[in-house]
């Protein structure tokens, strides 16, 4: 695949959630996922209590909101403007926000903010590439430095209730097409992984890997190398 064919791809996913933006959090009202929602934000107040917390992709600052009520702090950092002036209006005054490529984070984002103990992303694995996922781990770890513990949540694929799986490319990685507000159709990365790929693709690059699979949903903490 051409770098020009990645940036398309990475550009529809932006774009893509810059218009759904203001409907985003409809996700979450799904009545069958509230149990695992619950399970979540328990798990998540326990995990990251005490921590001083970076957040990649933040979004509408649905789970922002959570963990900032019992983290120590939390830095709040999103590609979308968008997505940010929502997260933005929640009024959280402990958090602070900012622009920021989760894949080009600031050199100067520690010094600034940190020092982190903790990173944590909510929904964004499934849209990072199974070829990049090595590299967007080692970014991390030069920015934030070894021993972070790092927590991500994400989808579990749960047929008739998860959007229909339009493509697989040749490394593996999964698309779907979604509908935006404008009316025009996206095609999104959604990876859908299962717990021994999780272990196999982050396994070199960090430690003490913990696993929480529930119906919808899953909850990986480990530790950067």
């Amino acid at each position: 695949m051409t770098d020009k064919k990645k940036q398309m791809i990475s550009d529809q996913l932006a774009t893509y959630y810059a218009l759904s933006a203001p409907t985003y959090e409809q996700v979450y009202a799904r009545q069958e996922r509230q149990d695992d929602l619950d399970e979540l934000h328990e798990k998540l107040f326990e995990v990251l209590e005490g921590h001083k917390v970076l957040e990649i992709a933040c979004g509408t600052g649905y789970w922002t909101e959570t963990i900032a009520e019992t983290a120590a702090s939390v830095h709040a950092t999103d590609i979308n403007h968008e997505m940010l002036a929502l997260a933005g209006n929640r009024g959280l005054d402990t958090v602070q926000f900012s622009l920021a490529d989760a894949f080009d984070l600031p050199d100067t984002i520690s010094a600034d903010a940190g020092p982190f103990t903790a990173c944590f992303a909510g929904f964004w694995w499934s849209h990072v590439k199974r070829e990049d996922q090595e590299r967007f781990l080692a970014h991390l770890r030069a920015r934030l430095g070894k021993d972070v513990l790092l927590v991500l949540i994400d989808n579990t694929y749960v047929e008739g209730s998860s959007g229909t799986i339009a493509r697989t490319d040749a490394q593996g990685n999964t698309y779907q097409i979604r509908t935006a507000a404008d009316g025009q159709r996206y095609e999104v990365l959604k990876n859908f992984p299962s717990d021994s790929t999780l272990r196999k693709k982050i396994g070199s690059s960090v430690r003490e890997i913990r696993i929480l699979r529930l119906e919808y949903y899953w909850l990986l903490s480990c530790r950067l190398k």
